[in-house]
C-alpha cells in the first residue's frame, strides 16, 4: 500500500470512528438520561468501546491521523439544512443512530483493506446498532 493511500485510509476510518462514537454516545445519553434504560446504555457504550479497540491500530498513527485531518479544506463540511432542525428527541436519537450505522459501516468496508476479523467484528456491531435502534424506538 503506497503511503499516501495509506494517509487517506487513516482519515476516513478517523472521521468515521469519530462520527459513530459522537452518534453511539448521543444514542447512549438517551437511553441512559431519558429513558433510564440501564440495560442499553450499557449495550451502547460496550459498542462505543468495541468500536475504539477494532481500530486501534490508529493509535500507533496518531501523528498521521492528526496530520491527515483537513477541518478548513474539507469539501464535505458544509452543514446541511436538516441537521439544524429536530422535532424532538425521538429526531435526535433517529438521526444520531443513523450517523452511527453509516460511519460503522465505512469503517467495516475499510477495515476490509486492512484486517478481515475486524471488518466482521464491525458488521456484528452495526447489526448491534439495528436492533439496539428497534428496542428504542419502542419506547418513543
Amino acid at each position: 500500500m503506497r503511503i499516501i493511500e495509506k494517509k487517506k485510509i487513516l482519515r476516513v476510518v478517523d472521521v468515521n470512528l469519530n462520527r459513530a462514537k459522537e452518534g453511539l454516545r448521543i444514542c447512549e445519553d438517551i437511553a441512559r438520561f431519558v429513558l433510564d434504560r440501564k440495560k442499553e446504555t450499557e449495550q451502547y457504550k460496550n459498542i462505543r468501546h468495541q468500536l475504539t479497540q477494532a481500530c486501534s491500530f490508529i493509535d500507533g498513527h496518531k501523528k498521521n491521523v492528526i496530520c491527515a485531518r483537513n477541518i478548513l479544506k474539507d469539501v464535505g463540511k458544509k452543514t446541511v439544512a436538516t441537521e439544524l432542525k429536530r422535532k424532538g428527541i425521538e429526531d435526535i436519537f433517529y438521526a444520531n443512530s443513523q450517523r452511527s450505522k453509516e460511519s460503522i459501516r465505512v469503517l467495516e468496508e475499510f477495515m476490509k483493506l486492512m484486517d478481515s476479523k475486524k471488518a466482521l467484528a464491525c458488521k456484528k456491531m452495526r447489526y448491534r446498532v439495528y436492533e439496539l435502534e428497534r428496542k428504542i424506538s419502542n419506547l418513543f
